[in-house]
């Protein structure tokens, strides 16, 4: 399976963008995906998450109210949808699947792209 993250950006405080993750060669393997980040001199951490059969979403409280995660199942495709972004949200942002829950073990990443937000 590979994963192909595309929509990083610069963007201003307070601004939005849309980050998408294609998913190739094997997809009916996975059940979750999801969205992970790694803030400069940080470590990388969960930020939401979406199962292909449908449910809740999955969401880390940083980003609850701001972002949305999204699927398209015929593209194979997850989206983030990032808005009111804030300067902490400055990180490189990865694309992630898993057999199971992305955020107990990921079975593949995606490359990283960097969103980085200004004051």
């Amino acid at each position: 399976v590979q994963l192909q993250a595309f929509g990083g950006g610069l963007v201003q405080a307070g601004g939005s963008l849309r980050l998408s993750c294609v998913a190739s060669g094997g997809t009916f393997s996975l059940s979750d995906m999801g969205w992970f980040r790694q803030p400069p001199g940080k470590e990388r951490e969960f930020v939401a998450a979406i199962r292909w059969s449908g449910g809740s979403p999955r969401y880390a409280d940083s980003v609850k109210g701001r972002f949305t995660v999204s699927r398209d199942n015929a593209k194979n495709t997850i989206y983030l949808q990032m808005n009111n972004l804030k300067p902490e949200d400055t990180a490189i942002h990865y694309c992630a699947a898993s057999r199971y829950r992305v955020e107990t073990g990921t079975d593949t990443w995606g490359q990283g792209t960097l969103v980085t937000v200004s004051s």
